[in-house]
């Protein structure tokens, strides 16, 4: 098959996947937005030669390099021999959300209130993922964006999940609120434990930055507060290992299990 020309940008900044797994999924959610592929000439192992044949059977450029270029390329990214460069992915914000919402009969969702590590970002965007979730919400200020090293983390969930940027965190909620899906926000100040929650139902989960948990604002619009129960002597956990806790608990009860 042909290969097709060079995809021009549009004068829109180049989006960066390093690795196998932010490939594979950019692959298979936006080979329309691929503009070059690079891959290591020498050393390859058999699945960067699966998406090279991908690639080329969807008509993709393909630029064989070095790897002292491909470091440069991915920067302090581990590469793995692989590097895409693409159109941006469109950005999804709070008409999207509302629209989205009104099409689902049980809406399920992440928030994060000012989440600024892209390595945490990534983290509960995988979680996300593999709990199902139709989507995660961020504000669009004082919180990361998604970021190549984000990708790198999310290890191909920045492509499966929605993700939502908000220009007014707190008028999302209430916009959400409104279409019938009930907020509920992790705190350590909350006298209610999430396994006492009933978690059923349309819902978004709300957690919040680092070492700052959720704002003042943001903890008051929750219809309810939650905490996890903390039996050692540390007093809160990463915000995506409480995503995970949290998520992975809604989903049990989601799925009618009783154990």
């Amino acid at each position: 098959m042909n290969q097709k020309p060079e995809r021009k940008t549009s004068g829109r900044s180049a989006e960066t996947a390093c690795g196998i797994h932010a490939v594979s999924a950019l692959l298979s959610a936006r080979p329309q937005d691929i503009y070059k592929l690079w891959v290591v000439s020498d050393k390859r192992n058999a699945r960067v030669d699966e998406l090279v044949s991908q690639a080329r059977d969807l008509g993709l450029v393909i630029a064989e390099t070095d790897r002292q270029r491909l470091d440069r390329l991915g920067g302090e990214l581990r590469h793995q021999g692989i590097i895409a460069e693409a159109s941006p992915a469109p950005v999804r914000n709070e008409q999207d959300l509302a629209a989205a919402t009104s099409n689902l009969d049980q809406p399920f969702y992440l928030i994060l209130d000012g989440v600024e590590d892209p390595h945490n970002l990534g983290a509960c965007l995988r979680v996300a993922d593999g709990a199902g979730v139709h989507g995660v919400i961020v504000p669009r200020d004082h919180a990361s964006p998604v970021t190549p090293l984000v990708r790198r983390v999310a290890a191909g969930a920045a492509e499966s999940v929605p993700v939502y940027r908000v220009g007014n965190l707190a008028r999302a909620i209430q916009q959400l609120q409104k279409q019938g899906v009930w907020v509920i926000g992790a705190s350590d100040k909350a006298g209610q434990s999430l396994y006492q929650t009933d978690l059923r139902g349309p819902l978004a989960l709300v957690l919040g930055a680092e070492q700052k948990g959720l704002r003042k604002r943001t903890e008051a619009l929750c219809d309810a507060l939650v905490s996890l129960p903390m039996a050692g002597q540390v007093s809160s956990l990463n915000v995506s290992v409480a995503a995970g806790i949290c998520l992975y608990e809604a989903v049990r009860q989601r799925q009618g299990e009783t154990t």
